[in-house]
């Protein structure tokens, strides 16, 4: 029997469509970076910042679970 994919789900794929946008997005970091890379180093200090919470939140999480 074929695997059927989900209805919801959208088909991966290699687009043109995708990969411009992909491109286009990854030509803005670069110019964002160059261009104001005080700037730049502040959002990624941010957002290193954002994920530090996260992954303690989640040990957090866990650790009450287990205890």
């Amino acid at each position: 029997m074929a695997k059927q994919q989900l209805p919801l789900m959208p088909k991966t794929g290699s687009g043109v469509l995708t990969k411009l946008i992909g491109t286009v997005a990854v030509l803005a970091l670069v110019v964002v970076i160059v261009r104001h890379p005080g700037d730049a180093a502040a959002w990624a200090k941010g957002m290193g910042g954002v994920i530090t919470g996260i992954v303690d939140g989640v040990a957090a999480f866990f650790r009450q679970l287990a205890g």
